[in-house]
């Protein structure tokens, strides 16, 4: 990926973080932190890999709520990129490599309680 692709998508994680916690009414969607973004050479897709932290929230209810807001979501991300003339459409995935670092872990945890 080259340096401007990784520039674009540090700086759309970082609005779409700000996006989902300070614009974005819906409750289910408060607890989601955006881990990453892969922006294509073409700008014409960027997926949006995040997590679904806190007691009581799933990560289907998390999906559905960021499906509705999808729309409203691009749109805010147009308004704080106004220097690019074409936004990506959003496509988000959940990132699976924090639980699967839990479970690296966890299988640590276990075989040192053996030795």
């Amino acid at each position: 990926m080259s340096t401007k692709m990784l520039k674009v998508s540090e700086q759309m994680k970082r609005h779409l973080n700000e996006i989902l916690q300070r614009e974005v009414k819906d409750k289910k969607v408060g607890f989601i932190t955006i881990t990453g973004c892969e922006v294509t050479n073409d700008l014409s897709f960027c997926k949006v890999y995040y997590t679904v932290y806190g007691p009581g929230y799933s990560e289907r209810d998390a999906a559905v709520a960021l499906d509705r807001a999808k729309g409203f979501i691009r749109s805010e991300l147009a308004k704080r990129m106004s220097s690019m003339r074409k936004i990506p459409e959003l496509i988000f995935t959940i990132d699976e490599s924090t639980k699967y670092g839990n479970k690296i872990d966890a299988m640590l945890a276990e075989l040192n309680r053996n030795r």
